[in-house]
Formats: C-alpha cells, sequence, structure tokens
C-alpha cells in the first residue's frame, strides 16, 4: 500500500472514533423524545420489516427444532427458545406499526 492510502485510512479511523459518539448521543437523545410515526414509517414497517419479522420467527422455529437435543443437554432449552423464537415473534407482532 502506498503512504497515501495508509494515510487516508489513518485519518478516517481517527474521524470515526472522534465523530461516533456524538452519533450515538444524539440517536439516543432522539429515541428519549415522544415516538412519532409516521405514513412512510408505518408503509415501510408493513411491507418490509413485518415480513422479514415472519421469516425470522418462522426460520429461528426450525433453527430450535434443530438446536433442541443440544440445547437439552447443555441445559439452556429456555434460552434457546427465548433467543429463536420469542425475540423475532416480539419484534414482529408486539410492537406498534411504524416503531423501526
Amino acid at each position: 500500500m502506498n503512504t497515501h492510502v495508509k494515510q487516508s485510512i489513518v485519518f478516517l479511523t481517527i474521524a470515526a472514533l472522534i465523530l461516533i459518539p456524538y452519533a450515538t448521543e444524539s440517536m439516543a437523545q432522539e429515541k428519549a423524545t415522544v415516538a412519532e410515526y409516521s405514513g412512510e414509517k408505518m408503509a415501510a414497517d408493513l411491507l418490509l420489516v413485518r415480513p422479514v419479522g415472519i421469516v425470522a420467527t418462522i426460520f429461528g422455529s426450525a433453527v430450535f427444532v434443530l438446536a433442541l437435543p443440544f440445547s437439552l443437554l447443555g441445559g439452556n432449552t429456555d434460552a434457546t427458545y427465548q433467543n429463536l423464537i420469542v425475540a423475532p415473534a416480539k419484534y414482529t407482532f408486539k410492537r406498534p406499526l411504524g416503531d423501526i
């Protein structure tokens, strides 16, 4: 790699390390305000995010069935169930429409 590329990588890394805390702070402040559900967010949630959540729930169920013998032997069946089935199902069916 030439010197110019190395300098660019170092500069971008330093800039990212400096700017990331400010971005996360502003995102945290944004979440702290009252949730605003626009029509665009609701449509995107309904047409894009919810179907992906349904697929994730079905896929998680299939993986849970495959992992069941191992989780029974390891004694972590409840955690496996919670992470593979319950979490995607809650994300898909329990949260308000547009809360992406």
